[in-house]
């Protein structure tokens, strides 16, 4: 164990937290706006509450309750629904590059007669004589080699 010795005074573990820039100016003020009367059999009231000019939320006043009712924010939904759609083309086309497959044959024509022609087609690669995990064993073939 090591003993620090400071010749100040202690050194508080956690340094003092500096007072917030935030809290010394005016929170935004909420604007509430006029009463709405809704006609009812129980007859209720709408206030709505806005911030900075946008509709944020409305208290539900029905029956002497009170109830607050948040509106959705049109600017997140549609970041929201953006990146939704930008992680499903991503996905979808991931998707479609791993399934793409170049086809067994390529082109083909039809001669005269109806005959076939690959005229134009590459040649497939040499396969090797023996796969590769039977290399690496060292394998026999378990018929007589010619």
């Amino acid at each position: 164990m090591t003993a620090i010795f400071n010749a100040t005074g202690p050194v508080p573990l956690v340094p003092p937290r500096p007072a917030p820039e935030t809290a010394q100016q005016p929170a935004a003020p909420l604007s509430v706006g006029p009463v709405l009367e809704l006609p009812g059999t129980p007859p209720a009231a709408l206030v709505p509450v806005n911030r900075e000019g946008r509709p944020v939320g409305v208290f539900v006043v029905t029956g002497g309750h009170v109830r607050y009712r948040p509106l959705p924010d049109p600017d997140r939904l549609l970041v929201a629904a953006a990146g939704v759609l930008a992680v499903g083309l991503v996905t979808a086309g991931a998707t479609a590059l791993v399934r793409r497959r170049p086809p067994a044959v390529g082109r083909l024509n039809m001669g005269p007669g109806g005959w076939v022609s690959f005229r134009g087609v590459r040649i497939p690669p040499p396969r090797a004589a023996r796969p590769w995990w039977a290399r690496l064993l060292r394998a026999r073939r378990l018929v007589p080699e010619r």
